[in-house]
Order: structure tokens, then C-alpha cells, then sequence
């Protein structure tokens, strides 16, 4: 049975931690299985080669060239932690061999920075497997037959890649090992009580992560929604660690009315103001982002100042704030808006949980206690199963705090 154990950058941030990593590799196939690893840049690594980018291109507009120079460049630190896990396990003892993406079949999309999945070839894999040599594939990254180069697919993109590897493997689970010990009601570092799931459904945890919550990408949980995959959170320095495990809802038993509260600091919100009022407007603004693979998350249509023009504010990620700059100044003409304003100070605050299908007044819940600390809601958008509120930044651990007592989430409760 085939089980992918993915390593983050802190569980690979030193020699001796890569040795950690080598012994947990080691147990797994001790206890009968085929193991396949994919692993991301040392800590800090893929940081400092995008502050390189940033300060060699300068105000230069991201052409499709320049990212995949981009990609290049960023690919290079899971090849550097792939080796020497490699390295290291040959010295204990088993054979290894580090991979890159392209090396096993890794296909995307051409979009440089932020490419799509399309394939995964799992012969070269398979090959190794019954030769008895560890895979050790690079995360983040794969290849593009348009452009025959490099490419990335987006930051926390190595969480993708072993998930996507190991539902093409068909494999028994995925194992997402980190700096922290499962998923929480809420952040620790804000709420102290907060309490460590044993079990989430998948869609729960698709909208945490897309809400604030740090420890998973959320288009690695969609595709192990899509596979049926149980995936597995758990901690890279804990010797005998026990996580969260991600999986089918119809799998747990117990339906909460709310699982938790996630806040996001990585948002920023763009306002485009003077747009031509028209009945495409919003279509042309949204079809250039889309276009450039930027993802809105909140849409404000603002009340009509002016007969002949209107304003529209949204939210991206803060990781894309350069990128969606560039992409309105030189569609500035084409879309005929007068001028953008950013705004970097403001939080999301989301309220999740899979009973919401079947219960009401959660959101009058969560609003009331919101006015109870006089926070005013800036935007608001919800889903099924999710109610998430825009507010000032500066209240982000009150709301977080507030909320996190009212729908009784603590350890205590």
C-alpha cells in the first residue's frame, strides 16, 4: 500500500532535521509500505530566492518570460532539501533517489507562477518503488509541454504536488507533515483554549485554509475531496504523533454546528474607482484578473456616486497584490477607470462549520457579538457552510477571541 509523506521547509530547515525526516521515512517502510516523499525548500529558502526576483526585475512588467525565469529561479531550493534527504538516507542505510517534478512526470499548464495541474505520470515512481528505491520528489513544481520549461504552481504548492502524487498512486492516505500538531477550533497563538480536531471534513477544511487557516493549501484538500483521499496533518518533531485527519464528511460521525474561526491578515483590498457604468464593466474587470490566474475573494459593488460611473473593491491575496497592480495599470484604458486605492489594513474573520447547512442563526450570532465589540463589517460573503466578514485589522484577535467563546469551541466546553 502506497503512502506520500510530505515535509515542509521547517521540518526540513537543517541537517539534523532532514535526518528526522530520513527516520521518519524509514519507520514507514519498516511497517510494510511503499513509501513515496515530496518535500519543500529549507525553511526561508524559497523567501529569500523570491526577494532575488523581486530585486533584480525591479518595476519590470511580469511577462510570461520573466516568469519563468521566476519559476526557474524558485524551483531550485526542493531540488537542494530533495538531494540531501536523498544523501542522508543512503548513508542509513536505503536507497534514494531525488526527483524533479519533470523528471516524473509532472505536468501542468503553461501559466508560469501559478500553473494548474494536468498530469502525473506515475511510471518512473512505480519503477523505483518496486526497485526498491525511495522516491523523493520535488514539490511546488512541474513542467509545461507548451513552453518545454519549469514551472511552479503557486506558494504551498508542495501540499498540491503530494496530494495530487498520491491520488494518482491511488494511495492508502497522504501524510502532510509540519511545524504544528493538527488543526485547531482556532489559531493558538491568539485563542489559548483553542481545541485540536481529531477529525474534519474535507469541504470544512477546503474553506479554512481558504479563510486563514495556515496549515494546508486549500487546492490540495479539493483534490483529495475529488479522490476520496484521507490526508493526515501531524507534526514533524513529535516521536509518535498524532494529527487530524482530513476526510469524507459522510465519515464523521459527529456534525458540529460550527468547527471553527480562521482570520486571514494576508488579504488586501483594491478599489477601482470611475468604471464606466455599464452592464460589462464587472465582466471586463474580473475576465483580465482571471486571465492573469489572480483569485478575488470578496466583491464590494458600491452604491452609484455618479450617474456615468461606479466604483467596484474586492480582496486578493496580499501574495498578489504586485501582480494585480501591473495588471491594472496596463489595462487601464481598456477598462476606463480613473484610479485604484489599496488598502492593507484589514483582517477576515470566517465562521466554519458543516452544521450551517441545517441550522439557522449563525449568522445573527456571529453579527451580534461583532456589534457587541463595536466591529464593523467592512464586506461580507458566505457560502454553505462559511459566513466571513472584512474588518479592520487592528480588531483581528478580539473577533477571533469573541467568536471563538460564543459558539463554545474552547477546550472546556
Amino acid at each position: 500500500m502506497y503512502i506520500v509523506q510530505k515535509f515542509g521547509g521547517t521540518s526540513m530547515g537543517s541537517i539534523e532535521r532532514i535526518t528526522n525526516v530520513a527516520r521518519k521515512v524509514i519507520k514507514e517502510i519498516e511497517l510494510g509500505n511503499k513509501v513515496v516523499v515530496v518535500a519543500s525548500a529549507m525553511s526561508g529558502e524559497t523567501n529569500r530566492m523570491v526577494a532575488l526576483f523581486n530585486e533584480a526585475v525591479g518595476n519590470f512588467n511580469h511577462t510570461q518570460e520573466i516568469l519563468a525565469e521566476y519559476d526557474s529561479i524558485v524551483s531550485t531550493g526542493e531540488q537542494v532539501s530533495c538531494a540531501l534527504l536523498a544523501v542522508i538516507l543512503t548513508k542509513l542505510g536505503y536507497q534514494a533517489r531525488s526527483l524533479t517534478g519533470w523528471q516524473v512526470g509532472f505536468e501542468t499548464s503553461c501559466h508560469h507562477g501559478s500553473a494548474i495541474i494536468e498530469n502525473i505520470k506515475t511510471d518512473k515512481i512505480e519503477e523505483l518503488i518496486k526497485s526498491k528505491i525511495i522516491p523523493i520528489i520535488t514539490g511546488f513544481q512541474g513542467f509545461s509541454q507548451i513552453t518545454q520549461r519549469q514551472t511552479t504552481i503557486g506558494r504551498g504548492g508542495s501540499d498540491t504536488s503530494a496530494i495530487a502524487i498520491a491520488a494518482a498512486l491511488k494511495a492508502k492516505r497522504c501524510d502532510i507533515y509540519t511545524d504544528v500538531d493538527g488543526v485547531y477550533t482556532a489559531d493558538p497563538r491568539i485563542v489559548k483554549d483553542a481545541r485540536k480536531l481529531n477529525y474534519v471534513g474535507h469541504e470544512e477544511m477546503i474553506e479554512m485554509a481558504a479563510s486563514g487557516a495556515k496549515v494546508l493549501e486549500p487546492r490540495s484538500v479539493m483534490i483529495g475531496m475529488a479522490y476520496n483521499l484521507d490526508i493526515q496533518v501531524l507534526s514533524s518533531f513529535e516521536e509518535n504523533p498524532h494529527g487530524t485527519i482530513l476526510t469524507n464528511d459522510d465519515n464523521i460521525m459527529e456534525r458540529r454546528l460550527v468547527t471553527s474561526v480562521t482570520s486571514n491578515k494576508q488579504d488586501v483590498e483594491i478599489k477601482v474607482k470611475g468604471l464606466p457604468n455599464t452592464v460589462d464593466t464587472a465582466a471586463k474587470l474580473f475576465k483580465v484578473l482571471a486571465d492573469a490566474q489572480i483569485t478575488v475573494d470578496m466583491i464590494i459593488n458600491e452604491p452609484r456616486q455618479e450617474e456615468d460611473n461606479i466604483n467596484i473593491a474586492f480582496t486578493v491575496s496580499s501574495n498578489d497584490l504586485s501582480r494585480t497592480k501591473s495588471i491594472l495599470d496596463t489595462n487601464k484604458e481598456f477598462l476606463r477607470f480613473s484610479v485604484y486605492e489599496v488598502r492593507e489594513d484589514v483582517a477576515k474573520i470566517s465562521v466554519i462549520g458543516v452544521g450551517m447547512k441545517v441550522n439557522s442563526g449563525i449568522a445573527y450570532t456571529m453579527f451580534a457579538e461583532l456589534a457587541k465589540n463595536n466591529i464593523k463589517p467592512l464586506a461580507i460573503s458566505t457560502s454553505e457552510i462559511k459566513i466571513s466578514v472584512l474588518i479592520e485589522q487592528k480588531y483581528e484577535e478580539l473577533a477571533v477571541r469573541s467568536l471563538h467563546e460564543t459558539f463554545a469551541l474552547g477546550k472546556k466546553s
